[in-house]
């Protein structure tokens, strides 16, 4: 008997049909920027059509997500001011805290809000933690501030925090703050296998980053896959409803061992370099957009990934109509 495994995709209709992973806007996740200060949406040069908005055009970005079918909204805050500490993380009036209530005000439990729990956007020296006297990152007086900055994005209106920071403990610590201050129905997302990635420039822009140096002491090794599965072990162990590999695209091998490895829902993000090498090679001519964006999406899903945070997350749940 000759095979014939083309019979399964001679048409549009057949491919449909036995397509082993499918696409969904409600997997989908938008991650936005609100930046203090501005009175509408600013561009990033370097991440076309993604802009920092203001509160108003956040809420606007915020309910095109919902009539969109989006699953969520991932909030980062870009403050004015800065200082060694990341004081505006934890205050009720910094920005990211007053975004995620006026997002949360405005779409209700209509969209999932979620928080960026991590330091790095506001500290004068750029790193995802405080620094000790020999100017490393001290993991345990960081955890203190992740737990306030947890707690104050829950009551500010998060459904969702996000710790991203890459501290060892962090879930746990957060999980026993948060039930502590009676929010124990927050759900948390912890970037489990987060990796120091080239790919992230872009987001440097995006937020405004005052980085000095590099974050290879805590942010994971390239090179490593055992290691990142130790820590979504132990992160699930914390307490983690959520664990997510970052970046995506280029990691799919850590992306898919995770997946296998766990019962939680697993994520992934496909960042902003990632975003913006199809977006460069686009605008040249060089490849098909949406042809790319969404094989870009459908590779990372069929890794394992329930959900996907990206930048193409309202372009994509038109595309997909």
């Amino acid at each position: 008997m000759i095979e014939r495994p083309r019979r399964l995709r001679q048409t549009p209709a057949m491919r449909r049909l036995v397509a082993e992973t499918r696409l969904d806007p409600a997997e989908l996740i938008l991650p936005v920027f609100v930046a203090e200060g501005v009175t509408g949406p600013r561009p990033i040069t370097s991440m076309p059509g993604v802009v920092q908005h203001s509160l108003d055009s956040l809420v606007d970005v915020s309910r095109r997500a919902v009539a969109a079918g989006v699953g969520g909204v991932m909030l980062f805050g870009v403050p004015e001011s800065k200082d060694a500490i990341g004081s505006g993380a934890c205050a009720p009036d910094g920005i990211l805290n007053v975004g995620l209530g006026r997002v949360r005000d405005a779409v209700g439990d209509d969209l999932l809000v979620m928080a960026d729990t991590c330091l790095d956007e506001f500290t004068d020296h750029g790193h995802c933690g405080v620094l000790d006297a020999r100017g490393r990152v001290d993991n345990d007086a960081t955890l203190e501030i992740y737990n306030e900055m947890a707690v104050a994005q829950a009551r500010a209106g998060a459904h969702v925090v996000a710790p991203s920071g890459m501290m060892d403990g962090q879930v746990g610590a957060i999980r026993s703050a948060l039930d502590a201050a009676g929010l124990e129905d927050t759900v948390i997302l912890a970037y489990a296998a987060k990796y120091a990635s080239a790919f992230y420039g872009p987001f440097r822009e995006a937020v405004q980053s005052s980085l000095q140096g590099d974050r290879r002491t805590y942010q994971q090794d390239p090179a490593n896959l055992l290691e990142s599965l130790r820590e979504v072990d132990l992160d699930v162990a914390e307490g983690a409803d959520i664990v997510m590999v970052k970046p995506a695209m280029s990691y799919l091998d850590v992306l898919a061992a995770a997946a296998e490895r766990v019962t939680v829902p697993v994520a992934a993000y496909q960042v902003s370099g990632e975003y913006a090498m199809i977006e460069a090679a686009a605008s040249n001519g060089w490849i098909d957009r949406r042809a790319a964006a969404l094989e870009s999406l459908l590779s990372i899903r069929r890794a394992g990934a329930r959900m996907v945070l990206t930048y193409y997350a309202l372009d994509a749940a038109d595309w997909l109509r």
